[in-house]
């Protein structure tokens, strides 16, 4: 027999506890098949030599935008501006390069870093009076030109916001350019949706980056609908991204509450009286393309200050780039409604993905989840709370004993960390993105990022899980400091339970997926601080090199 892949010289850290660590391992249609003396004395058609650098099972992650990302790489980039006159100065420069009449489109503003956010009649005469959005850092907020608003009717006296979201005002009442959640749908409105072959493009963009950083498999965090969602045929997009070899990464697809609506006709018994057309649902798909849990936004961010917490904010009066009037943030929408439509999902058997930040927002969540098992239990559903960001001690346990999933994103301390530690205190900095509380406690957590909310390579997030810290060095919560191992597991046996992929991935076994990257050191074995330094050789997916610049991956002679 030979097999499709052989990999020889390597340091395999396989995260199998029955065989931690091996030097060759074999691949056979896209799966593992042996390891070392397993595969001895046979040959393949292509072999990996390795040279004695660390093969570690496929980063995959649970949580990023990925069309969106795809798609900011081609838009204004303003991750980089540290005041407004930069922003201003790069609008005026993007605005040149346009055809008349054409937006100027920006992404990555940070408001912390500029100083303080932009204004819409600066922004009306850097842009020469052009449509102008910017979208923040944190994707909850944006920033619009005084002809957006207009377009809109946001200018007309009595105009108000969409439930669940905050148009800013000056002083004197009239709109300053910012929109805070569900308003930025008053932008995007006027320029979604966007074609499928467009959406297609940033797919293929984002996941050769996802490539290059070793993610071999990612959750999209919301399609087809809502401020997240790119085109209502979104996952149309991503089919066609799989049939023309634009998708680089096995996909599990969350689909935006927005685009469940009520089923009519369907059997009472069934339960199935919201959802999606057919009662399609969690699980349908393939380890190529599937559709994953519904996403339901409960609240907003840290950083706009638009997360419910039960505490107020601290500081007085607004943060920078905060246009509400509420120190201790809001729902995204009535808290009854949400509750009903989680119930309605979890009884037409969706898993549920509940994007809770604040506690205030956690405590809906949980409370929520507690009262769908109890009416309707599914033992084998997996429900997740996305960010989980602040989680007081009392509801560490309630996480463990609802078998609920928490899904926060660590990269996020050395992204902005000082940011939200200012808006927070340092009692709840201290319950901020937890870790080693929820895996003291049993429970899996995966790892994620929320690109392009903030950087997403997985190496420089594990380095971020086991240090901790701020992008000035300061600690951030430095109790749920975790191992290197532990970091690791989270972006491999981790994100494979929190997406119900465990049976096939985060491990390197016989009979699992052989999706792995090829680094050129050991992460295990390398100082923490400079983790997120290690270089990624290769990729391979399915034991494809899907990504291998340095041609590490060879034919031998014999089968040529």
């Amino acid at each position: 027999m030979r097999l499709d892949l052989i990999v020889r010289d390597a340091n395999v850290v396989t995260l199998d506890e029955d065989r931690p660590s091996a030097r060759s391992m074999g691949v056979l249609h896209g799966r593992v098949v042996g390891m070392d003396e397993e595969i001895e004395g046979l040959r393949a058609h292509r072999v990996l030599e390795a040279g004695g650098a660390t093969v570690v099972p496929g980063f995959n992650d649970a949580h990023c935008h990925t069309a969106w990302y795809g798609l900011t790489l081609s838009q204004l980039d303003l991750s980089t501006a540290r005041s407004l006159d930069e922003v201003y100065a790069a609008v005026g420069r993007h605005a040149g390069t346009l055809p008349e009449g054409a937006w100027v489109v920006g992404a990555g503003l940070d408001h912390h870093r500029t100083g303080g956010r932009p204004h819409r009649e600066a922004l009306d005469r850097a842009a020469g009076g052009r449509p102008v959005w910017l979208k923040h850092n944190s994707g909850h907020l944006c920033y619009v030109s005084s002809e957006v608003l207009r377009r809109a009717g946001a200018l007309d006296p009595g105009f108000e916001a969409p439930v669940g979201g905050v148009i800013s005002r000056d002083a004197d009442g009239s709109p300053d350019g910012l929109l805070e959640e569900t308003a930025q749908q008053l932008a995007q409105d006027q320029v979604l949706p966007y074609p499928v072959e467009t959406v297609a493009d940033a797919v293929q963009a984002a996941t050769r980056r996802y490539l290059a950083e070793g993610i071999t498999s990612f959750t999209e965090a919301g399609i087809g609908g809502g401020w997240i969602g790119q085109t209502p045929v979104e996952l149309a997009a991503y089919q066609l991204a799989l049939e023309t070899g634009r998708l680089n990464a096995r996909a599990q697809l969350m689909i935006a509450s927005d685009a469940l609506h009520p089923l009519v006709g369907a059997h009472p018994g069934d339960g199935i009286t919201t959802g999606l057309d057919l009662g399609l649902r969690t699980g349908l798909g393939d380890d190529r393309l599937s559709v994953g849990p519904v996403k339901i936004f409960l609240d907003g961010s840290l950083l706009g200050r638009t997360a419910a917490v039960t505490e107020p904010f601290c500081g007085c009066g607004h943060a920078p780039g905060a246009g509400n009037d509420q120190q201790t943030g809001y729902f995204q929408d009535d808290p009854d409604a949400m509750t009903g439509l989680v119930l309605a999902a979890h009884r037409a058997g969706w898993s549920v993905a509940a994007h809770a930040i604040g506690d205030r927002a956690v405590d809906l969540a949980l409370d929520t989840y507690e009262r769908a098992q109890r009416e309707h239990p599914g033992p084998d559903v997996i429900h997740r709370i996305e960010h989980a960001g602040i989680v007081r001690p009392e509801q560490l346990r309630r996480f463990a004993e609802l078998g609920v999933v928490p899904v926060p994103q660590h990269n996020f301390l050395a992204a902005f960390g000082d940011a939200m530690a200012a808006n927070l205190g340092p009692e709840r900095t201290g319950w901020t993105y937890r870790l080693r509380s929820f895996l003291d406690l049993g429970l899996s957590v995966p790892g994620s990022s929320d690109r392009p909310v903030a950087p997403g390579a997985p190496l420089p997030a594990i380095e971020a899980m086991v240090r901790r810290l701020t992008d000035s060095g300061a600690p951030f919560g430095p109790d749920e400091r975790v191992t290197a191992e532990s970091a690791l597991r989270a972006w491999t046996v981790g994100s494979a339970r929190a997406t119900g992929a465990e049976p096939a991935k985060g491990r390197l076994r016989p009979g699992m997926l052989a999706d792995f990257a090829v680094l050129d050191a050991d992460p295990l074995r390398t100082d923490a601080d400079r983790i997120g330094a290690i270089n990624v050789l290769a990729t391979a997916v399915g034991g494809d090199a899907a990504h291998d610049p340095h041609r590490l991956v060879t034919v031998p002679e014999e089968t040529e």
